[in-house]
C-alpha cells in the first residue's frame, strides 16, 4: 500500500492527515526518509555560495515530511497507542534525537544563522523576533560549545528521549494494570447511579459480574468522594499513590533520578548553576527568585485558609464517626463532600443530569460564537484516528476557513490519562504564494463515558476541563502570524496557560450556563437555586486547592534547583520539598514524582509554576470582561487581536499590556477567591 507520508500534499479536505489510510508499517519508513530528506536540504542550504540572508537561510522549510509523520505518530502514541507503537517509539526516539542534534550542532548552519542574526537590523520586527528565537535556540542547544561538550550534550539528549518515553509508558501500564472487582451490594454503598453504571459497564467489558473500579479519573474520583466503604477507599487511594513504585518493570524511581540529573548536567554544560536558571531565562518569570516570590505570596494568603478548611473537615468527620476518629488522606475527599453538601447542598451528581456532553459541547461552541463570531461545522468528510473522535470545520464570522478541530472525549485503555490540546499542523503564511496555512487542532480528554441507558453526563469540573482545553484550541485557531515557529501556542511557557485558564471563568457564569444546561430527560433548565449554590460554593476549599498546586510547584523547583546530583530516596526528597505547602499528612510509601509526567516527561520541567502564574493573568484578564461585560464582543475581539492571534510575535507582557492597558496584579485573583486584598 502506498505510504501517505511520502506524498507532498495529503489528498484530504484541508490536507488533514489521512488517518483512514495510515498504517503502522508506514511510520518507520517515513521517519527514516524524512530524516534523509532534511539532511539533504540542510546540506544544500549550508553549501549555498551566496551570502546568508533571511530569505535563503531562515525561510526554507527543510523537514516538512519528517514533521508530518512525527506529529501524527507521537500524537497517536498518547491518544491511540499500541504495543507496536511503543516499541517503535523506543527505537526511533534516539534516532530522532541524534537527527535533531546534528542540525542544531551543525557549525556551517550556525554560522549562516549567526550572520543573519548579526545583520538583523535590516529585518522587520516579526522577523527579528523569529531570528532571536532561532539564534537563541541554537545557542541553548549547544551550537557554540566545544566539540567534546557538544557530543556529551547530544548523548544526554538522546538518552533522555528514551527515558522520557519509558516514564510515560510505565505510568500508562501501571494505571491500566490495576483494578478492583466488587461483587457485593455493600461494596458500592454511597456511590451515585452514574458511578455504579460506569463501574458495571467496566466490569462487563472485562467479562466480569458486579462492578469494576479503576484508576482512570472518571472512576477514581467519584469512588473516593462518595464511597462509604472506608476500607475500600483506602485500598484505591493506596493503589493510586503507589503507581510506578512497585518492584516491577513499571517502577519509575530510577527514571525520575535519571531525568533530574540529566537536566542538571545539561544546565552545567550550558554554564548555568541549575536547570531552573537555564529554563527561566526564557520565561516571563525570568528567574527562580520571581517564582519563589509568587509562591510565597500565595502561601501567605492561602495557607491560613487551607488550615482552617482542613480543621472544618476533621470536625465534620468526627461529628459523623466519633471524637477518636483520625482523618486519613483517603478520607479527605469523602468528608469534604459531606461538608459541602451540609453547607451548600450542592454536588457534582446533582448537576450531571443538566450537563450532557452534547449540550455542553453546544454551549462551549456557542460561547465562542457569541464572543468571536466563529462557527463550528461537523465534518463527516474529514478522516479521524478513532471512532470516538469527531472532526469540525471552524469558520470565521465572515465564513472564511479558520481551522480543523478534532475532539476526542472519552478514556480508552490505549490512551494517556488527563487532558491536553495538541496540533497536527500550525499556522503560517506561505512566503511564495501568500497563502495563510490554517492549523489542524485537537483537544483530547477523558470524560465520563455514556452507558447503555444514558448519555455522557459531565461534572462541573469536567465542564471546566473542556473550557480549559478549548481555550488552548482557540489560541491555535485564531493564530495570525507569518512564521510557524511564532504561531499558535509557541509562546513563553508561563503565558501559554492564560487563554485556557481564562475560559474556565465562564463555567459558573449564570448567563453562560443558561445557554445549554438543561436536564437530559425533561429539558428543564438548570434551576436558578442550583446556580446560586454553585456560585456560593465556588471558593469552597480554595485555600486547600491553592496549597496543593503550590506543593507541586515547590516539588518541581526543588528538583530543578539542585546543583549536585540527586541521590536521595525519591519519596523522602518529595515530602521535604513540598512540606511548606502541605496541610494534610501524606503516606510514607506514597509518591507523586513517579507519575508526575508534567515535570518529568512533559514540557513543564522547572515550569509547573506556570499554572499559578497564568492564574494571576487569567483572573486579571477576566476582571476586564466583568467590568465591560462577560460577552462584550468588543472586549473579546480586543483579547483575540492582542493576545490570541499574536502567538509569540511580541513579548507576552507587551501583548498582555496591549489588551489590559497595564501589567497584571494578584489583586483580581484574591478578590475572585474572596480573600482580603492587603
Amino acid at each position: 500500500m502506498e505510504n501517505p507520508f511520502f506524498s507532498k500534499k495529503y489528498n484530504t479536505p484541508h490536507e488533514v492527515p489521512p488517518f483512514d489510510k495510515i498504517r503502522f508499517e508506514h511510520y518507520e519508513p517515513a521517519m527514516m526518509e524524512g530524516m534523509r530528506l532534511e539532511n539533504e536540504a540542510i546540506e544544500a542550504l549550508c553549501n549555498n555560495p551566496e551570502e546568508p540572508t533571511f530569505e535563503n537561510t531562515i525561510l526554507p522549510k527543510t523537514g516538512e515530511m519528517l514533521e508530518n509523520v512525527t506529529s501524527v505518530f507521537f500524537n497517536l502514541l498518547s491518544a491511540c497507542n499500541s504495543p507496536e507503537m511503543e516499541e517503535l517509539s523506543q527505537k526511533m526516539a534516539p534516532l530522532l534525537s541524534e537527527h535533531s542534534n546534528r542540525i542544531t550542532m551543525n557549525e556551517k548552519l550556525f554560522l549562516r544563522i549567526k550572520h543573519v542574526w548579526e545583520n538583523r537590523h535590516i529585518l522587520d520586527s516579526e522577523q527579528q523576533i523569529l531570528m532571536e528565537k532561532i539564534y537563541d535556540g541554537f545557542l541553548r542547544a549547544g551550537a557554540n560549545l566545544p566539540k567534546e561538550q557538544k557530543e556529551e550534550l547530544a548523548e544526554l539528549r538522546k538518552e533522555m528521549s528514551q527515558i522520557s518515553l519509558q516514564f510515560s509508558q510505565n505510568e500508562l501500564h501501571d494505571i491500566n494494570a490495576w483494578f478492583m472487582h466488587l461483587t457485593e451490594e455493600a461494596d458500592i454503598e454511597g456511590l451515585p447511579e452514574s458511578a455504579v453504571a460506569a463501574a458495571r459497564q467496566e466490569a462487563e467489558t472485562r467479562g466480569l459480574d458486579g462492578w469494576v473500579i479503576t484508576l482512570q479519573a472518571p472512576s477514581y474520583g467519584p469512588f473516593m468522594q462518595y464511597s462509604k466503604r472506608r476500607d475500600l477507599r483506602e485500598k484505591v487511594y493506596r493503589a493510586m499513590n503507589s503507581i510506578c513504585t512497585h518492584d516491577n518493570e513499571n517502577n519509575n524511581f530510577d527514571n525520575v533520578r535519571s531525568l533530574v540529573n540529566m537536566r542538571q548536567h545539561i544546565a552545567h554544560i550550558m554554564g548555568y548553576k541549575n536547570y531552573a536558571d537555564f529554563v527561566l531565562e526564557r520565561r516571563m518569570a525570568k528567574d527562580v527568585q520571581h517564582v519563589n516570590d509568587l509562591m510565597d505570596k500565595l502561601l501567605s494568603a492561602y495557607r491560613p485558609i487551607a488550615e482552617e478548611e482542613v480543621k472544618e473537615i476533621e470536625q465534620m468527620a468526627r461529628q459523623t464517626e466519633g471524637e477518636d476518629f483520625k482523618l486519613q488522606p483517603w478520607d479527605f475527599s469523602h468528608y469534604a463532600y459531606l461538608l459541602k453538601m451540609q453547607r451548600y447542598n450542592i454536588d457534582s451528581e446533582m448537576l450531571r443530569p443538566y450537563l450532557p456532553l452534547e449540550q455542553v459541547k453546544e454551549g462551549v461552541f456557542s460561547l465562542a460564537t457569541r464572543l468571536y463570531g466563529i462557527n463550528f461545522e461537523h465534518a463527516n468528510d474529514i478522516p479521524v484516528y478513532h471512532p470516538d473522535v469527531v472532526a469540525y470545520r471552524v469558520l470565521d464570522a465572515d465564513g472564511s476557513f479558520l481551522a480543523v478541530l478534532y475532539a476526542d472525549f472519552h478514556p480508552r485503555s490505549n490512551k494517556q490519562s488527563g487532558a491536553w490540546m495538541t496540533t497536527y499542523r500550525e499556522q503560517w503564511v506561505e512566503e511564495s504564494t501568500g497563502e495563510n496555512v490554517r492549523p489542524i487542532v485537537s483537544i483530547v480528554m477523558n470524560f465520563t463515558k455514556p452507558t447503555s441507558d444514558r448519555p455522557a453526563l459531565l461534572t462541573l469540573g469536567e465542564v471546566e476541563t473542556f473550557l480549559h482545553e478549548f481555550g488552548h484550541a482557540l489560541h491555535a485557531i485564531f493564530s495570525q502570524v507569518r512564521y510557524e515557529a511564532l504561531s499558535c501556542t509557541n509562546v513563553y511557557w508561563d503565558f501559554v496557560e492564560l487563554p485556557s485558564q481564562f475560559m474556565e471563568n465562564y463555567a459558573i457564569e449564570p448567563e453562560f450556563l443558561a445557554t445549554f444546561a438543561r436536564h437530559y430527560k425533561t429539558g428543564e433548565i438548570l434551576p436558578e437555586e442550583y446556580i446560586q449554590r454553585i456560585r456560593q460554593s465556588r471558593n469552597f476549599q480554595c485555600g486547600y486547592a491553592c496549597c496543593r498546586q503550590v506543593s507541586f510547584c515547590l516539588l518541581d523547583m526543588a528538583y530543578y534547583t539542585l546543583t549536585t546530583p540527586l541521590t536521595e530516596d525519591i519519596p523522602t526528597f518529595e515530602q521535604r520539598a513540598w512540606a511548606p505547602a502541605m496541610v494534610l499528612d501524606t503516606l510514607d510509601n506514597s509518591c507523586m514524582s513517579v507519575r508526575f509526567g508534567h515535570i518529568m516527561s512533559g514540557g513543564y520541567s522547572a515550569g509547573y509554576y506556570s499554572y499559578k502564574w497564568a492564574e494571576v493573568l487569567d483572573a486579571d484578564a477576566f476582571s476586564v470582561f466583568q467590568k465591560e461585560g462577560i460577552f462584550n464582543a468588543e472586549t473579546a475581539n480586543r483579547f483575540r487581536r492582542e493576545v490570541l492571534s499574536r502567538g509569540c510575535s511580541e513579548h507576552p507582557m507587551t501583548l498582555y499590556k496591549n489588551f489590559r492597558g497595564g501589567e497584571p496584579t494578584i489583586d483580581a485573583l484574591l478578590k475572585r477567591n474572596d480573600i482580603e486584598v492587603r
